[in-house]
C-alpha cells in the first residue's frame, strides 16, 4: 500500500483472530516504530511481546488488580479481566523509556514513544495485519507495570493487540483540516 493511501485510510482493528502476524510482518512493523522522531536520538521507547501463555499470565495480573482494587469483585467481573488480553493473538505492550536529559523532557519522551507506537499501527495498516490501540486502567496501574518488568521512568504508552482481521476495515471518517490548522498569526 502506498504510504500516503495507508495514512490517510488508517483505522483500528479491534475484532481480531489468529493467526498473529509472522516474523517477517512484526519486523516490518518494528523497522517502522523504530523511525518514529526521537529528540536526541534517545530511543526513549521498549516493546513487550506478548503471546501464547503470556495472554493468559496478562489476564491473571489484570485479574488480580481487579480484585485488590475491588474485593468484593464477582466472577464475571473477573472472567472479563482474565478475558481481556484473548481479543487477539497477540499483544505489543508500548512503554516509554524515559531518562534524565536536560535538554529533552519527559514529556518529549513520552510524545516519542507515542509516536512510535503510532508509526507500528501505521506499518500494520499498510500490511493488512489487525490491530488496535488500547489503555484503559490497567495501563496506569502500578502493580501492572511491575509485573510486566517497567522500572521507574516508565509508562505504558498502550497494548496494542494485534492479529488477523475477522472482517474488512471500515472507511475512515471524513474530517476537514481546516477544523484543526489555522494560521498564526491572524491579521
Amino acid at each position: 500500500m502506498d504510504a500516503i493511501a495507508a495514512l490517510h485510510q488508517r483505522v483500528s482493528t479491534p475484532r481480531l483472530t489468529a493467526p498473529a502476524p509472522t516474523p517477517q510482518q512484526l519486523t516490518v512493523l518494528f523497522k517502522a516504530a523504530l523511525r518514529a522522531a526521537d529528540h536526541g536520538n534517545m530511543h526513549p521507547w521498549r516493546f513487550l511481546i506478548v503471546e501464547g501463555e503470556g495472554l493468559a499470565r496478562l489476564g491473571e495480573l489484570f485479574a488480580k488488580v481487579a480484585t485488590v482494587r475491588n474485593p468484593g469483585i464477582t466472577q464475571p467481573e473477573l472472567d472479563r479481566c482474565h478475558a481481556m488480553p484473548q481479543r487477539a493473538p497477540m499483544i505489543i505492550v508500548s512503554i516509554a523509556k524515559c531518562q534524565p536529559n536536560p535538554k529533552v523532557p519527559q514529556i518529549e519522551q513520552i510524545i516519542a514513544a507515542g509516536a512510535a507506537t503510532q508509526n507500528l499501527l501505521n506499518a500494520a495498516f499498510a500490511t493488512n495485519v489487525g490491530a488496535v490501540w488500547r489503555t484503559g486502567d490497567m495501563a496506569y496501574d502500578p502493580v501492572v507495570k511491575e509485573g510486566l518488568g517497567l522500572i521507574e521512568g516508565e509508562e505504558i504508552i498502550g497494548f496494542i493487540y494485534v492479529g488477523t482481521p475477522t472482517v474488512p476495515p471500515h472507511a475512515p471518517r471524513e474530517q476537514n483540516p481546516a477544523d484543526f490548522f489555522s494560521v498564526w498569526p491572524q491579521e
